[in-house]
């Protein structure tokens, strides 16, 4: 470094020298060492040009790290942070233009540079950022480093895309899949691998969910194909998640198909500048290269496509409702018809459960919102289900299966139709370009692009015929609907079909369900919307509930309201056993069934004592002695007492008693201590 030495002055000498390392990537840093060696060297050059040793600073943090717009980089962001103190005196570089991949990056740190008076030194020589003829011609050697960049990489994508247009771009196989000698893509032969993949797709169309799939394969390991660091290559197994299994599902080279540009990258930036990047998936119409049938899959194209669409309508966070196994067969698809909100399904236990207004929640309720018990709900729809499946509404419903098929039959054919004319043009079009003489340049560039135009029609009419028969979901045969009809009560109440079988019965005709505002609170209103854009109305008695229909009969409690607050409680009983009624059990009148009838509507009892009477507690309290000794007074007759009003005991009281009982305990040497030591002591 030569050029410009005479830029370095004692000022620069006296701040830091700072040797910034950078390098793309760790397999750069592993492969690429004498880049690394050269940067490290830095630090002597640095020396060589006057400054000590102790003060020449390396910032290699940012090894392995790409130099990309967005891209986090400690060192580099260090790097700023102690220019714009003032501390750096001169920043050394291999080639100071690629500090960052990003004019902007690099543009910014000339700026701090300028201002803080810091020279940049690389191999070509010193740029003192504050001199604009500095200024300008490191800028230009940025930008065209940057061009450089961008001619590349695009020659490079080029390239890659033209192979992955035929098919022949190899990049990293999904488990089950491997390549073979001759690089073509075929079947992992491993068995065991093969039939973990196999049974993941079988249990996905058994369960219909992937976390169906997580549960089947609870006891079980699954594969994976490690690609990068120390396991590259290598088949290791494990624990099989939902996020492989919708990993595996979603995987269109299951299905035999080759696809590229799947995913692409995106970047946004927060207000604070900050990037971020990350992948997107596009939707299948936006793949760049899709190519069907280009080696052996475990499935289909068209279970594929069933497969996405079974993942769709489980997505319950965009709005889908899928059937579960519950007991509530109208779950997921039952609204509240006073409010507009759906309902939602509370399991109280495994055989009861309910459809609950969900604005209960918010707090938004209109008088009319109601819950109602499933069983009401679901037994008046399925009645009307059943009903509506008979032999006239079959036979119509198999001619409109008829004519949806003949529908999609016209649809494909006007499709392939389209595409034969395409093709047609576009041969026309081949035979007049090769027909015309090569020394005609003018008539043979106006041929090919009028072929380049007919073959760009064709590709078109092609994807349209694609689209139409991928977008049109299979139908069941005449003779499968025939099957399915033939006995639908018993396959329905048959013990093998599942409450999830049911539901997807039920939803294949029915739309929704709403729970329409109903004035009688003992009446329920249910309104049914048909996939055919038919309703119905019904309106069935609320379900009693099983504590309610035990209840007391309602003359047993009028008579105890009524007799209740003058007549005790076994005298009721009594009263109720005479005049022929019973419990909501069936069994007679007892003092328990009186007493719970009295807690339960709040009748208050007669008075427990008569006037001049007491109880046990208040005798005790009166005569300062414990309940125990008043019980044995009353068992050995010396205290006289009768039951009363609930079986207490109710003890008559004056003065006279009470007289009696004090001398009783005063006479007594076991409730009187000092009577006890009165008696004269007998000796032997």
């Amino acid at each position: 470094m030569v050029n410009g030495d005479g830029k370095i002055t004692s000022e620069h000498r006296s701040r830091q020298a700072v040797v910034y390392l950078r390098q793309s990537s760790m397999a750069q840093v592993r492969e690429h060492t004498e880049s690394t060696t050269r940067q490290y060297g830095l630090v002597e050059e640095a020396v060589r040009l006057g400054w000590a040793r102790a003060e020449v600073v390396v910032i290699d943090t940012d090894l392995g790290v790409s130099g990309r717009w967005g891209v986090v980089r400690a060192g580099f962001t260090e790097l700023v942070g102690r220019v714009c103190s003032g501390e750096v005196g001169a920043i050394f570089g291999i080639e100071i233009s690629r500090l960052a991949r990003s004019n902007a990056e690099v543009a910014r740190l000339m700026e701090f540079a300028a201002i803080t008076k810091t020279l940049l030194i690389d191999a070509d020589g010193n740029y003192d950022p504050g001199d604009v003829n500095d200024r300008m011609l490191l800028g230009m050697k940025s930008t065209i480093g940057e061009v450089e960049l961008h001619v590349m990489a695009q020659r490079l994508h080029a390239a890659k895309k033209a192979a992955a247009a035929r098919g022949e771009l190899r990049t990293p196989l999904p488990v089950g899949l491997v390549y073979d000698e001759a690089g073509d893509v075929v079947i992992d032969p491993d068995a065991e691998v093969q039939a973990a993949i196999r049974d993941l797709f079988a249990a996905f169309e058994q369960t219909g969910s992937a976390y169906g799939v997580v549960a089947a394969f609870t006891e079980r390991r699954f594969p994976l194909r490690a690609y990068g660091g120390v396991w590259a290559g290598q088949l290791r197994w494990g624990k099989l998640t939902h996020a492989r299994v919708l990993g595996v599902l979603k995987n269109p080279g299951y299905a035999g198909a080759y696809v590229h540009g799947r995913y692409t990258s995106r970047r946004r930036v927060d207000p604070d500048e900050t990037v971020h990047t990350g992948l997107v998936e596009r939707p299948r119409a936006e793949w760049p290269v899709l190519i069907k049938d280009h080696h052996p899959g475990y499935i289909t194209w068209e279970q594929f496509l069933l497969n996405e669409a079974k993942l769709a309508a489980n997505r319950t966070n965009a709005g889908a409702r899928p059937p579960r196994e519950g007991s509530a067969l109208c779950q997921g698809i039952i609204t509240c018809g006073s409010c507009g909100k759906p309902m939602r399904t509370n399991y109280h236990t495994d055989s009861r459960s309910s459809y609950e207004c969900s604005s209960r929640a918010d707090r938004l309720t209109t008088s009319t919102c109601r819950s109602v018990a499933s069983s009401t709900v679901d037994d008046a729809v399925v009645g009307q289900l059943l009903a509506a499946l008979n032999p006239t509404e079959v036979a119509l419903a198999l001619a409109a299966a008829d004519q949806v098929t003949d529908r999609h039959q016209r649809v494909n054919r006007a499709a392939e139709l389209a595409v034969e004319r395409a093709r047609y043009d576009a041969d026309r079009a081949e035979r007049a370009f090769h027909s015309v003489e090569p020394e005609n340049r003018l008539v043979a560039r106006s041929l090919e692009a009028r072929w380049e135009v007919k073959l760009a029609a064709l590709a078109e009419a092609e994807q349209a015929l694609a689209a139409a028969t991928d977008t049109q979901p299979p139908l069941p045969g005449r003779a499968e609907l025939e099957q399915l009809t033939a006995d639908l009560p018993g396959l329905w109440h048959a013990p093998t079909t599942s409450n999830k079988d049911r539901k997807r019965l039920l939803r294949t005709l029915i739309a929704d369900i709403t729970l329409l505002p109903e004035p009688d609170h003992d009446k329920v209103a249910i309104g049914i919307r048909w996939h055919t854009g038919a309703t119905d109305e019904l309106r069935v008695a609320r379900a009693v509930h099983p504590g309610t229909a035990k209840r007391s009969p309602s003359p047993a409690v009028e008579m105890v309201t009524r007799l209740g607050p003058t007549t005790p409680t076994a005298e009721l009983a009594d009263i109720l056993n005479a005049a022929g009624l019973t419990t909501g059990h069936g069994r007679p009148f007892d003092i328990k069934a009186v007493q719970w009838i009295r807690h339960v509507y709040h009748i208050p009892a007669p008075a427990a004592y008569a006037e001049g009477e007491i109880s046990v507690a208040q005798a005790a309290e009166r005569l300062g002695c414990s309940t125990g000794v008043i019980y044995y007074w009353i068992e050995t007759g010396q205290l006289h007492a009768h039951r009363g009003s609930g079986n207490r005991l109710c003890i008559p009281w004056n003065g006279q008693v009470q007289h009696a009982c004090n001398r009783r305990i005063a006479a007594s040497g076991h409730l009187n201590p000092a009577a006890r030591r009165s008696k004269p002591r007998t000796r032997h």
